[in-house]
């Protein structure tokens, strides 16, 4: 367990929660804290899905940027591949992972919440990437995720101008899949994930792993992907139970295995 992050594990369900007052600024030891939280939910087997949560009223505004005044260029180039592998880390995680978001999630705190698989978000949130202000981009996933999730003209038009999007833009536009008051953002986003902790927990990782890696290669790549996945599913537990369940018309019980 972290000074700063903490793997938080009931009935199924992993809350890896980000507390760091007042905004849950990304220093360089939540980075690592939230890899080491990231990798203990992958391994976990009690753990079944996994609700990334700031504390506070903020999910995450952004990297410490009292980090970037004074670091160099030699310095960042050594430094880049742990900020972006820290936010891979959750994007990795094997699992179903909603981010649950109230106030900000901003530079660093969008990207993190772009690597989860959905996202749950309150009423008032604002989300974005405003790097250009700062005379840079986004370097931890943030022009990568946000395009293949949005489309690369919208992600364009966030990162270009930096702006700060609301909770109705938000899911207009694909960045939000739910908008519920602040008050229920946690509840929400546990009850989204919930179905999932009595799944079949190697389908669920074979089906996240076939879209997730599908889009990083060609048609034929993915759907030879997707096949390889598909026939590996015969060899558990959970494909007999499931289709035997089907044939006896009853509902299935699944082991993870």
């Amino acid at each position: 367990m972290g000074e700063f992050v903490r793997l938080e594990v009931a009935d199924g369900i992993g809350t890896i929660r980000l507390e760091r007052p007042p905004v849950n600024a990304l220093n360089t030891q939540v980075q690592e804290e939230l890899r080491t939280a990231a990798q203990q939910a992958s391994d976990d087997a009690s753990v079944r899905a996994v609700v990334v949560h700031g504390a506070g009223r903020h999910f995450a505004a952004g990297a410490d940027i009292t980090e970037f005044t004074s670091v160099t260029y030699q310095e960042m180039v050594a430094r880049t591949h742990a900020l972006s592998g820290a936010f891979d880390a959750v994007a990795r995680i094997p699992k179903p992972v909603v981010a649950a978001i109230s106030g900000y999630a901003l530079g660093g705190g969008c990207e993190l919440a772009l690597a989860c698989d959905w996202r749950v978000i309150a009423e008032d949130a604002k989300l974005g990437q405003p790097e250009i202000k700062l005379g840079i981009i986004p370097g931890a996933g943030g022009t990568q995720r946000l395009a293949r999730l949005i489309g690369p003209a919208k992600a364009k038009d966030l990162i270009f101008s930096g702006r700060m999007v609301d909770s109705a833009e938000a899911l207009r536009i694909g960045l939000a899949d739910r908008v519920v008051p602040a008050a229920e953002v946690y509840t929400a986003a546990v009850e989204l994930v919930r179905q999932y902790t009595t799944g079949p927990a190697l389908a669920l990782r074979a089906a996240k792993q076939a879209v997730d890696g599908g889009l990083s290669v060609d048609l034929p790549s993915g759907l030879a992907l997707e096949s390889h996945l598909f026939a590996g599913l015969f060899a558990t537990d959970d494909r007999l139970e499931g289709t035997t369940a089907f044939v006896e018309k009853r509902a299935p019980k699944f082991t993870g295995r």
